[in-house]
């Protein structure tokens, strides 16, 4: 398995092909040149200590260190029941070499943060007796349209 994933089943792209297809869709030609690799992975900040532990405490913390956050939709996105709220680094660019051995700056990956609020019907529980089942599941497609441009060129341009 270890060698599928990091065994391309396509040739790495020219750098005009993956300039091509970034015009069509910036995701997309992420991925023709990424193959497998991580676009993201997501940090439940809901689960660290107080001071840390809701999105706007986390951002504040990040931006405090020097991190870039995405700000498409505003730098916390918020699901319409208010219970999921997520948030995002801007990628980074690295210096990719493309078939042909040309060099170019392109995003790499993000980390997302998400708060899964308590439902509700769990309100009562103290907070030692919270479990993940008592917390706000699933995504919103809104939100994750946002996050996703945390590789966008609209994001990984803006000054620091």
């Amino acid at each position: 398995m270890d060698h599928f994933l990091h065994s391309g089943l396509w040739r790495t792209p020219t750098l005009a092909d993956y300039q091509l297809l970034a015009k069509e869709s910036e995701y997309a030609a992420w991925v023709i040149y990424n193959r497998y690799y991580l676009n993201h992975f997501t940090v439940s900040v809901h689960n660290l200590p107080a001071g840390y532990n809701t999105v706007a405490d986390f951002n504040n913390f990040l931006e405090k260190e020097g991190f870039r956050l995405n700000d498409s939709g505003g730098k916390t996105k918020t699901s319409p029941d208010q219970a999921l709220l997520q948030s995002s680094t801007v990628a980074r660019m690295i210096e990719a070499e493309f078939a042909g051995g040309q060099t170019h700056a392109i995003s790499g990956s993000y980390v997302e943060f998400a708060e899964r609020r308590v439902l509700p019907q769990f309100a009562h529980l103290k907070p030692e007796e919270i479990r993940r089942e008592h917390r706000r599941e699933g995504f919103e497609a809104n939100n994750a349209d946002k996050i996703f441009e945390s590789t966008y060129a609209a994001q990984t341009s803006k000054g620091s």
